[in-house]
């Protein structure tokens, strides 16, 4: 095998690398706004009375008092009105540009 066919593949072996790491990167943000959006989804229904689990209280009371101080947990300028999740009234998720 010449240096040209070892270089060419190395060069391949790297790039299937690369594309694996962006898929792996890319399911983890698929994760993470699925997560995102069931946390406001959960957080929306127990507001309402809609569900209930000790486990949950006192995610909800954090988020409540986060909202209420402005903080993080607030939703930016444009973003869910409190109580209601990303997606908007329906609940589903808030699709990816």
């Amino acid at each position: 095998m010449s240096f040209l066919d070892r270089a060419k593949a190395a060069a391949e072996q790297a790039a299937g690398k690369v594309q694996a790491g962006v898929e792996d990167a890319q399911a983890k943000r698929d994760l993470t706004q699925v997560y995102g959006d069931l946390g406001r989804t959960a957080y929306s229904l127990v507001s309402r009375g809609e569900i209930s689990h000790p486990e949950l209280n006192p995610l909800v009371q954090r988020v409540t008092e986060l909202e209420g101080s402005g903080g993080a947990g607030a939703p930016a300028a444009g973003g869910a009105p409190a109580g209601e999740p990303a997606g908007g009234a329906g609940g589903g998720p808030t699709p990816s540009p």
